[in-house]
């Protein structure tokens, strides 16, 4: 009985090793951003995808950004960005190196930036980026194409109307639970996300998912804390 009531104590105590246990990770927080389409698959469509080759850059710096000031200058901000997509369009549309502006923006806001070319090679950084001992993910945001089902990080990049690299919801068991802080910030900024995904998403990690019922809209401003927008009258966020 006096050891119940000793356990107890410590558990209530503000200074007890059970709740300094609880609050001695470092938080992380990631943003990730998918690679816009090419218009030699997009032009013959009635409303062409991404006339800006930095549609979901311009909204992740934003997003950036903000977590920069509302952090502080140590915090640990994770931005992955997918490298063959901004390759593709810089060489065959843009004419410029892509990759440059982006680390132009890792270098305004001091950022930890990793390039991904594969799913695998994103799914191995949540998992083991950081020793996720010690380093929980505290938010997580997507920007760039999706469906209800999948995160399509070169919709219409590589081939016509379609992915290549993506992140299915059948496949968000491979990523391990432990790698976040409790009460996640999480959010998928594509469409559709919402319809099925986000639920997936929570059954699979135990975290909510913000997302879109319906589409999004990426045709935004440089207004400070302008996001993107719901694409419909009758779009809704949900988790």
């Amino acid at each position: 009985m006096k050891r119940a009531i000793l356990c107890l104590l410590l558990l209530l105590l503000p200074g007890s090793v059970a709740l300094r246990a609880q609050q001695t990770y470092t938080p992380e927080y990631i943003v990730v951003t998918g690679s816009p389409s090419l218009i030699e698959w997009e032009k013959f469509k009635r409303i062409p995808h991404d006339h800006w080759w930095a549609n979901f850059v311009h909204a992740s710096r934003i997003r950036l950004e903000e977590l920069r000031q509302a952090n502080g200058d140590n915090a640990l901000i994770t931005w992955l960005v997918y490298r063959p997509g901004y390759v593709r369009r810089g060489e065959r549309q843009e004419k410029q190196n892509l990759l440059q502006e982006i680390q132009s923006v890792q270098q305004k806001f001091k950022l930890h930036l990793v390039f991904f070319d594969t799913k695998q090679q994103f799914l191995n950084y949540l998992n083991a980026g950081q020793p996720r001992d010690s380093v929980k993910i505290a938010d997580f945001e997507y920007f760039g194409h999706s469906n209800r089902a999948c995160f399509m990080f070169d919709y219409s990049n590589e081939i016509d109307s379609g992915s290549k690299t993506w992140l299915h919801e059948t496949e968000l068991g491979q990523i391990n639970r432990a790698d976040f802080a409790p009460h996640t910030f999480i959010k998928s900024w594509g469409c559709h996300t919402g319809e099925s995904m986000s639920a997936l998403w929570r059954k699979a990690t135990g975290q909510k998912m913000i997302g879109a019922i319906g589409s999004t809209d990426y045709s935004g401003s440089d207004d400070p804390g302008w996001h993107p927008t719901l694409g419909s009258k009758n779009g809704r966020w949900t988790n």
